[in-house]
């Protein structure tokens, strides 16, 4: 299994049965030194999505901290979804997805859904974040829109937009 992967499904784990944090240094080993932004993934045998948190820039000083950070709140502070259940985790799918470094765009014509995740911000804060190549998701317009409604932000309000790349990590 993936190394980040691992280190995530150990948090989830961890934390679901015991209430507890893991300790990073029991499973760090191939998890590159580095500190990312991250998001982390659950999603049901069916699919479906049952959970999912992250950072968009590093929050912690480290990768894996950030990712067992996450996992565990996927599991239990998506506020779209119930806390996760011992009797859940074996059926559950976990990717981690580790994001460069947001940039600057100035325009929808530099995007694209399949390789690029986008950040739409306006000036008072509210944003909204999707990753890239999320099924169903296959056009520009698709991807702003639904980060727009995830941030709150009207169709006609002014915004900027950022974009990114994630390397995907699955089981």
């Amino acid at each position: 299994m993936d190394p980040l992967v691992q280190l995530a499904r150990a948090a989830i784990e961890s934390f679901v049965m015991t209430g507890r944090k893991v300790a990073p240094e029991s499973l760090t080993s191939g998890i590159p030194v580095i500190r990312a932004g991250v998001f982390v993934s659950l999603h049901k045998a069916s699919g479906e999505l049952r959970g999912c948190i992250g950072t968009i820039t590093p929050t912690l000083s480290s990768l894996a901290e950030e990712i067992i950070q996450n996992a565990r709140w996927a599991c239990s502070r998506d506020h779209r979804f119930r806390p996760v259940r011992p009797d859940e985790l074996d059926a559950l799918d976990v990717k981690v997805d580790v994001l460069s470094e947001p940039e600057p765009i100035d325009s929808p014509d530099q995007l694209d859904p399949h390789k690029y995740g986008v950040i739409v911000s306006t000036p008072d804060g509210r944003r909204g974040l999707l990753l890239p190549s999320l099924e169903g998701v296959d056009s520009v317009e698709d991807q702003i829109e639904i980060c727009r409604k995830k941030g709150g932000i009207g169709r006609n309000e002014p915004v900027t937009l950022q974009r990114f790349t994630v390397e995907r990590h699955v089981q």
